[in-house]
């Protein structure tokens, strides 16, 4: 193995588990293109400050886009054995050029490169996810759009609570992953500032030009700290936030398929393609896709820990410990591609049984609410009327009946407010289209509410 680039202070090589501990590259080599990308700017704003020959700055600029295509192609394989993707990019190039190539990182040091990089690197996952996401909210709501009249139970605490629509509970989804997706856009904005130029902390003597370099990466502005510069993760630990609850959502919703797609529910069949079976039990069809999201909402909430816990007591400016902030996000980002990537096609694909769901709305009198609703347009007071219905509803149970199916005697035994109209007023379909408030159940409603997710969505 070659020596390090700043092995001139050692009087030996460093030990061969201390480099294998140091290393990075198994990690951040997937940084290679944001790397050169940054690298490729440097160069270009140290030839047109004069700081090197404008000659041997195009020379570079040509040797690093040789490199990238090396990589890209597979013709040149990152070593295992180097320390970084940076030292390994540079020992390349200066390998290729010569001298040449030993002036790219005039006035630059690894920790404003490695900012820069991972910078740049995020911004690009960031798309990524912010599309997916999009993708998975577009689908909910065309979903939506085919059953605003798909009557199912709504719950609080599990229990049966008042009649909605599969509509009206997707749309709760879709306006959450909205939130998610202003959430990656913001994280996007913040983190569109430049650290490359804030040099190991203190910048440089050289003449730069950082407002070139941060043009040329399609960034904001320069970071107006070095310090900041070279330590800020603040971005790391506020896109694992937004992350962590685009996995939280994704859980949630996974918890809803796992119950509805059991015998027990019996609301949803998945497809065939989105389900496994046992090794023993041949009757079973397990939603495994639904429970490993939810395993995974775990493991990148851990994540997030330890971007806290890593950065908690760190002094400024930079510190090795902040090599292990990139297996933590990079983790994240990849577990919230796989597992967004996963669902889209799964509820895409699932069926909804639709009798299943008006049939268990229709027990468990989730239409009390409008019974009491009933009493009170004619005059009563809630409270009295609350009462009224409650003992109605134990009257049924004791009898084995439902509202709808309770006798008008036994209703009217209670007040002659009540009338033949009132099996009408807790019909279920009546219940849900009644429902007309913002934000409410009803058709009326629910087609507003994809009205304001299409507009959001630029759909």
């Amino acid at each position: 193995m070659a020596d390090m680039m700043w092995a001139g202070r050692f009087s030996k090589k460093i030990d061969d588990t201390v480099n294998a501990f140091n290393s990075s590259i198994a990690f951040d080599g997937r940084m290679y293109r944001h790397d050169i990308q940054g690298s490729i700017a440097h160069a270009t704003m140290l030839g047109d400050c004069g700081i090197i020959p404008k000659e041997d700055s195009l020379q570079i600029i040509d040797g690093l886009k040789e490199i990238l295509a090396d990589i890209d192609s597979g013709k040149l394989e990152l070593d295992p054995s180097a320390e970084d993707i940076h030292m390994f990019i540079e020992a390349e190039l200066t390998k290729r050029l010569g001298d040449v190539g030993k002036r790219l990182h005039t006035s630059r040091s690894r920790n404003d490169q490695v900012a820069v990089d991972i910078r740049l690197y995020l911004r690009d996952e960031i798309q990524e996810i912010y599309t997916l996401v999009k993708k998975l909210a577009v689908t909910l709501v065309e979903m939506a759009e085919n059953h605003k009249e798909t009557i199912m139970p709504g719950y609080t605490h599990l229990q049966r609570a008042q009649p909605v629509t599969f509509a009206h509970h997707l749309m709760a989804y879709v306006f959450m992953f909205l939130r998610d997706l202003d959430r990656l856009n913001d994280v996007s904005k913040r983190m569109n500032y430049c650290p490359l130029g804030s040099g190991a902390l203190a910048g440089t003597t050289y003449r730069t030009n950082r407002k070139q370099t941060a043009e040329l990466l399609g960034f904001t502005a320069p970071m107006p700290n070095s310090l900041d510069g070279v330590s800020d993760r603040d971005f790391c630990v506020e896109l694992n936030c937004a992350l962590s609850l685009i996995m939280t959502h994704l859980s949630r919703f996974s918890e809803e398929i796992i119950m509805w797609c059991s015998w027990e529910f019996k609301f949803i069949e998945l497809d065939d393609a989105f389900a496994t079976g046992s090794s023993i039990m041949p009757q079973k069809k397990n939603p495994d896709i639904t429970e490993l999201i939810r395993g995974k909402t775990g493991r990148v909430n851990g994540d997030l820990v330890t971007l806290l816990s890593m950065l908690k007591g760190l002094p400024l400016a930079y510190n090795k410990d902040m090599q292990e902030d990139k297996e933590a996000i990079f983790d994240a980002v990849d577990n919230v591609k796989l597992c967004v990537k996963t669902f889209i096609p799964m509820i895409s694909t699932m069926k909804v049984l639709k009798e299943n769901m008006r049939n268990a709305a229709a027990r468990g009198f989730i239409n009390a609410t409008d019974c009491a609703d009933y009493l009170v347009k004619k005059g009563m007071p809630f409270r009295d009327a609350y009462k009224i219905t409650g003992t109605l509803v134990a009257q049924c149970i004791e009898k084995n009946l439902t509202l709808e199916t309770l006798p008008i005697e036994d209703y009217k035994a209670m007040t002659e407010l009540f009338d033949n109209d009132v099996y009408e007023a807790i019909n279920l379909e009546t219940c849900v289209r009644e429902r007309k408030s913002e934000g409410a159940p009803s058709p009326e409603s629910v087609t507003e509410q994809i009205s304001i997710a299409r507009k959001a969505l630029e759909i």
